[in-house]
């Protein structure tokens, strides 16, 4: 089924005024539509945001539970487990639930994160009624069958070893695990080869009967529905969900890395190096996160950023270079990444640790400043045009513990930024000598000239399990 497009006033007023003429309204020209808050007796927590101008209904859950809290040796169970939540239930086989899916024109997705699982689900307002039933049993009812969890198991350990293949599809889960260690971000989200083997049946429904409690779920609708019925309806499949205390725990933040350190991971047939640069970045909720955002708008977050312009416009180096802040619970990553070929691999890193030089001496011009302002506004609106984006964003908020200011107030935040908070934020979180080099290419070939960035070079074979 197609997603329809809903347009609060905000995205029409930016469609009708351009983007550039909408970003410098500031403020008042973006406000998160109204919407309720309650909590079941069970400790279910709803959101609930009427939206009428398709008749389409978008739900969207997060469970606070995914990767960070797969048990050890186990990484993975918590996407094994979100991704056999359609696999069957108590009344209907995988089958039969994707044919009455697909009869009503619904979708219903799930998967896992870091912090937490997501489902999603989108059905027409006709269909109300039976999209319920099926988001109740699929989340509520389901029962692992032995045979679909083997089957899971033999296509992720293929998988992983297949992804090998293509090292900028695999250097994040070497970055993460390289840059965090231990620590539960360290962990991918679909597991390793090994880790993955060694999931049971009694593994998955363990982590589904620990995580999957309503006090540990918060359920957003959002579409063509009164308030008070939807309310209704919701208490009625959800309200007799027993209640339980979740086993989640809080994921602390990870020790930012102090000096330099090189992890080479070894692709003999590669005729380029993927690399990522960087160190431990920021949580959801810093207090800097809008100025944080602003600046690496202009270092690496867009095309005609510093990294796009120097490596790949500037002097062909790569077809693609950026750098981002993965904002988490607790503080995730930050990283610069791009990929060039062996012969230009010194080059291009060389080029990269130089701009963070360049950041940290010269700061941004004020015309930068404005500049991404106006580009951060200008694109935002994009990302709650849509039910399931107005869905997913009342959830995320409500997981992160904020709430509707966070959008209406985001334009005055940016606006206030200036540039002598630009120097603070790039002093304090853009590392200039504490950086993190994991590097996937032909050792044999770029091994020499990547000594120099750090004391010493860590390697491993991308043939080996893990990451």
């Amino acid at each position: 089924m197609k997603r329809m497009r809903v347009f609060p006033i905000a995205i029409l007023l930016a469609a009708t005024m351009g983007a550039q003429a909408f970003a410098q309204q500031g403020s008042p020209a973006l406000k998160l539509p109204p919407y309720k808050k309650l909590k079941l007796p069970n400790g279910l927590t709803v959101l609930l945001m009427e939206q009428h101008e398709v008749p389409l209904i978008s739900f969207n859950l997060i469970v606070r539970s995914g990767s960070a809290a797969d048990p050890a040796g186990k990484e993975g169970v918590a996407s094994a487990t979100a991704a056999l939540l359609r696999k069957g239930t108590g009344t209907r086989t995988a089958d039969q639930l994707s044919a009455e899916l697909d009869f009503i024109g619904g979708q219903l997705f799930a998967g896992a994160g870091a912090d937490s699982t997501n489902l999603s689900a989108e059905f027409m307002k006709k269909d109300i009624v039976k999209g319920l039933d099926l988001l109740n049993d699929v989340l509520r009812n389901p029962t692992f069958p032995q045979e679909e969890v083997t089957k899971l198991v033999k296509q992720r350990v293929d998988g992983i070893k297949s992804s090998k293949d293509q090292a900028q599809g695999v250097i994040g889960n070497y970055y993460n695990a390289y840059l965090f260690g231990a620590h539960p971000y360290g962990r991918p989200a679909n597991g390793t080869e090994t880790s993955v083997a060694s999931i049971a049946r009694d593994d998955v429904v363990k982590f589904y009967e620990a995580a999957y409690v309503p006090s540990n779920v918060v359920v957003a609708a959002v579409g063509d529905f009164s308030t008070a019925e939807m309310e209704r309806m919701l208490t009625e499949k959800f309200g007799a969900w027993p209640a339980k205390s979740p086993a989640a725990a809080a994921v602390k933040d990870a020790v930012p890395v102090q000096g330099r350190k090189l992890l080479l991971v070894d692709k003999p047939d590669s005729t380029q190096t993927s690399f990522r640069i960087g160190n431990v970045g920021i949580a959801r909720t810093n207090p800097d996160r809008v100025a944080v955002e602003v600046v690496n708008t202009i270092f690496g977050g867009r095309f005609t950023s510093w990294l796009s312009t120097e490596l790949r416009i500037k002097n062909g180096l790569t077809y693609g270079a950026g750098s981002a802040f993965n904002q988490r619970k607790a503080r995730g990553p930050f990283f610069i990444n791009s990929f060039t070929p062996n012969a230009t691999t010194e080059r291009a890193i060389d080029m990269a640790v130089d701009l963070l030089k360049k950041l940290q001496e010269q700061g941004i011009s004020d015309e930068e400043l404005k500049s991404a302002k106006a580009y951060i506004k200008g694109q935002f609106p994009t990302d709650i045009e849509t039910n399931d984006q107005l869905a997913a964003q009342i959830a995320e908020l409500e997981f992160y513990g904020l709430d509707a200011r966070e959008i209406d107030g985001y334009f005055a935040r940016i606006d206030a930024v200036t540039l002598a908070e630009t120097k603070r934020v790039i002093k304090q979180y853009f590392p200039q000598e504490n950086l993190v080099f994991v590097l996937i290419g032909k050792a044999s070939e770029i091994e020499p000239a990547v000594k120099k960035y750090a004391p010493a070079v860590d390697k491993k074979a991308v043939s080996q399990p893990g990451f």
